[in-house]
């Protein structure tokens, strides 16, 4: 789906062992033959005169070894309640790989004299980054046409430039953050993270010789750049509570406590990223959140510039920016949601604004009109080449891409924009590399039936060219169908529905379902190709994704009525679109199991809470179960950023009330739940394993039920699990596992 990861010493050296913790912390003498029950510690916290008594805080002692034996006799418990799903597991397993091209790679994509692209090897987890030179013979079309390259097979004078297998060596995670390959390519910058709380070392490369250069700076965030001339590298730093807040510059051949701040944000907040130009000149420095933002630019091609304000968050206008050359004059094409003559544009307009412009009051300003905001398209971001700009828009809940060339933008004189079309009622089509000396642009396709396609556009003639569809052993899109359906909300709103399902399912109410959900940040569930979901129709589950409200599949007002003080309405807009697919004959009512990560692991808890019976079983996913609790404290982890997404409790009596009316951990009812798995990542910086820890807790202590309610913790991962491709088809394979079990769906058609 759609979703947007320490080692430790031995037992020897921390005094008494994990499992001898663990039996004092449990109500029996053995671990994992029934549920831990950690200890109660009354902690309380007051707010706009509402006391709330919390028993497991205690459990966000992170370092305490106390906590860590009750993990890990969490997982203990996890194991033996479900050591009967391993063969399926397995099965899983087995098929997700046998499905899987494993020794494959992806199709090159040139920048400036190099194509460079990845491999992958049969048996390893991890990605090898390659290039091999491109030549320049004058003809464009063919410069710019991707070498072949056969899977297994390298090719005279192909680099590694880095290899994720022997950079994961010995390590417990690894993960990459972002690579940059110097204007001359000489050198490579990428930053590693070894423990997946998404804190990365940056490490330089020389290219030339292999070895690696004495600087390394730590604690870096995702995105690098370097300098036009290869001696600078920028790079983004993250506080306290993994904000990202500023960016520096790293000289090579110096030490990394002498990087020099270029722009700091003290908001708490505010988000800080920046973006390469195009042309690779100048930094965008973005500040904002998910209500308005603001624009700086920074000049890269001179060591001492320091970043010059475009538009300021002072005018509460959301947007981005493109910097492009027309007729020698710098522009910035700009996506927003409100312009100097335009108050609202909730679901963007795409305007073009000289760069003297920005020095004007912004009332003042001249911006033209390339596209008009609509009501029935959102248009999600743009990106330039030399001659052309690419706009993706969102239109009927689906993302595709629109061409124009820059000559006459913005005037009488601008093109039509054009749209390459596919066969498909249900895709995403979205911009996959856009070099802006190429004279094509590369797109991506895909659907729930088909796997990803790679294509290249001809900007000149408008030719579109396959160049790879993802093989797919033993996949034939015929056995499956996938289709939109609409339920209606109690407020009488439609919710799309899409309903996917192996070809000889019927609606006739005896199958078992599926309901798949997030809700939140204004993220679309678009159509995507996925292996492991395949295991899951092949055994007669109808899969299903609600397209509740937060998410962004229909414009602004479909994430707007599902946030803040509108959130209820991810949680009932999941429930009616339970109810639907039951009354409408895809499955049996007794036969639905519901699954959510991250914020779609709140919307889990919600509906647990809500609506208990109608699932036999919920995995959460990193489940965001004790929001409140987490953003009542600004100096967790991004906290301060949610007050944009759910509202400030801190400040707002209204918004606190509000929010702990359904913030699952706080509203657990004497109810009989169903079966519940709560899977999370001891290092996961962007929800913490505190919050499921406490919510099973509690779960158990309050359920009427006789249900086991497990949560399995990955005690070396982050926000996405463990890491290595194997590791996560381990992962979802748990993950379904449990599902079809619990719904009696073991078994393929």
């Amino acid at each position: 789906m759609s979703e947007p990861t320490l080692s430790a010493s031995s037992p020897a050296e921390r005094g008494p062992s994990h499992a001898e913790l663990a039996v004092a912390t449990t109500t029996t003498p053995h671990a994992g033959a029934t549920p831990p029950r950690a200890k109660k510690v009354p902690t309380e916290r007051t707010h706009h005169g509402d006391t709330f008594v919390d028993n497991y805080e205690w459990l966000r002692e992170k370092d305490n070894a106390e906590v860590v034996a009750h993990l890990e006799a969490e997982n203990a418990y996890a194991a033996a309640a479900t050591e009967h799903q391993q063969p399926l597991r397995d099965a899983i397993f087995a098929e997700i790989k046998n499905r899987t091209e494993e020794t494959d790679l992806s199709v090159p994509a040139r920048k400036r004299g190099w194509w460079y692209f990845t491999r992958t090897e049969e048996g390893k987890q991890y990605f090898v980054q390659c290039r091999v030179a491109a030549a320049d013979t004058g003809d464009a079309r063919a410069d710019w046409t991707p070498p072949v390259i056969e899977s297994g097979t390298p090719i005279d004078g192909e680099q590694v430039l880095l290899d994720g297998n022997a950079e994961a060596e010995g390590q417990p995670f690894f993960s990459l953050g972002g690579m940059a390959v110097s204007e001359d390519g000489n050198l490579l910058a990428y930053a590693v993270d070894n423990a997946g709380d998404e804190r990365f070392a940056l490490r330089v490369k020389d290219l030339r010789t292999g070895e690696l250069l004495a600087d390394t700076v730590e604690g870096v965030f995702y995105g690098l750049a370097f300098s036009p001339d290869g001696e600078r590298v920028y790079y983004t730093v993250v506080d306290d509570t993994w904000r990202p807040h500023q960016i520096k510059v790293h000289v090579l051949g110096t030490e990394a406590i002498d990087d020099v701040v270029l722009f700091e944000e003290g908001d708490a907040g505010m988000w800080t990223g920046f973006d390469l130009s195009p042309d690779r000149t100048e930094l965008l420095i973005s500040v904002g959140n998910s209500e308005y933002s603001e624009s700086h630019t920074l000049d890269i091609s001179d060591p001492d510039a320091r970043p010059r304000l475009l538009l300021s968050r002072d005018e509460r206008v959301l947007h981005s920016m493109d910097p492009v050359s027309i007729d020698g004059r710098r522009h910035y094409v700009v996506t927003s949601n409100r312009t100097p003559h335009v108050e609202k544009a909730p679901n963007n307009m795409v305007s073009l604004v000289a760069d003297a412009e920005f020095a004007r009051p912004f009332a003042e300003q001249e911006w033209a009109t390339v596209f008009a905001h609509r009501d029935d398209v959102k248009i999600e971001g743009t990106a330039v080449t030399a001659t052309h700009l690419l706009v993706g828009l969102r239109r009927d809940t689906t993302e595709r891409v629109q061409i124009l060339p820059l000559v006459g933008l913005g005037t009488e004189a601008q093109s039509e924009p054009v749209e390459p079309a596919f066969d498909e009622a249900l895709y995403t089509a979205s911009l996959a590399g856009a070099d802006f000396e190429s004279p094509l642009v590369r797109v991506e396709y895909t659907s729930f039936l088909t796997p990803p396609r790679i294509y290249d556009y001809e900007l000149a003639t408008g030719e579109l060219t396959l160049r790879k569809e993802t093989p797919v052993n033993g996949y034939n899109a015929d056995d499956y169908v996938a289709e939109r359906d609409w339920a209606t909300a109690a407020d009488g709103t439609r919710i799309p529905v899409t309903i996917m399902r192996h070809a000889s399912v019927a609606a006739d109410g005896s199958s078992p379902a599926l309901v798949y959900g997030y809700g939140s940040y204004e993220m679309s569930m678009d159509p995507t190709f996925g292996i492991p979901r395949l295991s899951v129709l092949d055994r007669g589950v109808v899969f299903v994704i609600a397209h509740v409200r937060g998410g962004g599949e229909l414009g602004r007002s479909w994430y707007d009525d599902g946030k803040k003080l509108a959130k209820k309405n991810s949680f009932t807009d999941f429930i009616a679109v339970t109810e639907h697919i039951v009354k409408a004959g895809w499955a049996a009512p007794d036969r639905v199991a519901a699954m959510g990560g991250s914020a779609g692991g709140l919307l889990m808890g919600a509906v647990a809470n809500l609506a208990p019976q109608l699932y036999r079983a919920i995995v959460a996913q990193v489940p965001f179960v004790d929001a409140l609790t987490s953003i009542l404290d600004p100096d967790l982890p991004l906290s301060a950023l949610e007050w944009e997404e759910w509202g400030n409790p801190i400040e707002d009596a209204t918004v606190y009330k509000y929010m702990k009316s359904y913030t699952p951990y706080q509203n657990i009812a004497p109810v009989p739940y169903p079966k519940i798995a709560a899977v999370t990542s001891l290092n996961d910086t962007r929800v913490l394993y505190v919050e499921p820890a406490k919510w099973v807790q509690k779960l158990r202590e309050v359920t009427t039920g006789t249900e086991p309610i497990v949560m399995k913790i990955e005690m070396d991962g982050g926000h996405g699990g463990a890491s290595g491709r194997y590791e996560g088809w381990k992962d979802r394979a748990w993950d379904y596992a449990y599902v079809l079990d619990a719904l009696g769906a073991t078994e393929k058609v």
